[in-house]
């Protein structure tokens, strides 16, 4: 199955906090098509983690699992695959807040 890029970026700059719009299925039903999630990119990662990370060039919302020192960016929506990556180093931040669009769908993850 091919894997889409599941965010889209805007322009921001430094190391400060920023939004995002999902943009696929891949992390139903925890993060719905359309829903704002907010990364850090100085937030610590740890196995778990909801991450924003680069695979094969492109920018990619997966949660991170690390078993034995080898890391794999995982889906929700057990359709997608999981994804080896190489390290640490393709990991650009950390999911600290998502969404829907009412204050009540709001969680925090960090």
């Amino acid at each position: 199955m091919e894997t889409k890029e599941s965010i889209t970026q805007s322009s921001c700059s430094g190391r400060e906090p920023f939004a995002l719009q999902v943009l696929d299925d891949s992390m139903m039903p925890e993060f719905a098509v359309g829903n704002i999630i907010v990364i850090d990119p100085e937030a610590v990662v740890k196995n778990g983690s909801f991450v924003l990370a680069t695979y094969q060039g492109k920018y990619i919302f997966r949660q991170l699992h690390i078993d034995n020192q080898r890391y794999f960016l995982t889906a929700l929506n057990p359709q997608y695959p999981d994804l080896p990556i190489r390290g640490l180093e393709d990991i650009h931040g950390i999911i600290i807040q998502g969404g829907g669009l009412r204050r009540k769908d709001r969680k925090r993850y960090d």
